[in-house]
């Protein structure tokens, strides 16, 4: 539940301001605690009698939220059926809100980066003698990979197409493709970094405390 609700926490510093983020997880139950705590808001329920107390408040879902979940059923290791459920608003409204992007209701954009995640970081799929003996160590690690994924690995997924192909030395194809960035796509640079590039980088200074 704590780490559900950090990265509730996370997402809705990154929304705009008013805006709700149209959630896809698997169907993990806290999950739906922590999108309901940063995505809610305080409504009256409806008098079901004329007379007696007025319902209290409640702490409701906000009415634009849509979130849906991809519930897979396992059998000796082997998946055997994927079905969907819509927690949060209507299939046609999370279809519809998918459609703008060529998307479907899945989960694989982050089990995809999980996979990555454990393909650099050693520590997270499986027990090493790094410098990842206690939760700063593997903070530090992290933090180099997305670094390195952000601005050093191109993703083929994001390259570009060349106005004309470029020659190749010797007997090979002619290069068809600009490699590109997750930092190049979102206009952060022009070109993709090396390793020697982010190690030497000088990183602005924060804002320093008053009275320094």
């Amino acid at each position: 539940m704590a780490m559900a609700q950090g990265v509730g926490h996370q997402v809705g510093q990154v929304v705009a301001p008013g805006g709700v983020p149209l959630f896809l997880t698997d169907g993990y139950k806290d999950d739906r605690t922590a999108i309901l705590t940063h995505c809610g808001s305080w409504g009256q329920p409806r008098r079901r009698q004329a007379t007696g107390p007025a319902p209290k408040p409640r702490w409701r879902p906000r009415p634009q939220l849509l979130y849906a979940q991809v519930i897979k059923t396992v059998r000796r290791r082997r998946l055997v059926r994927v079905r969907h459920r819509v927690v949060f608003g209507t299939l046609e409204a999370v279809q519809q809100g998918l459609a703008a992007c060529g998307w479907q209701i899945k989960t694989a954009f982050v089990e995809r980066l999980n996979l990555s995640l454990r393909q650099h970081v050693a520590a997270l799929g499986r027990r090493v003698t790094t410098l990842c003996k206690g939760e700063d160590g593997l903070g530090q690690q992290l933090a180099l990979y997305h670094v390195y994924d952000n601005l050093v690995l191109p993703h083929a997924s994001l390259r570009q197409p060349l106005p004309q192909p470029l020659p190749t030395h010797g007997m090979g194809s002619a290069k068809q493709w600009r490699p590109s960035t997750p930092a190049m796509a979102a206009g952060l640079t022009n070109h993709v970094w090396t390793l020697r590039e982010v190690l030497l980088f000088r990183v602005p200074p924060g804002p320093q405390p008053a009275g320094l």
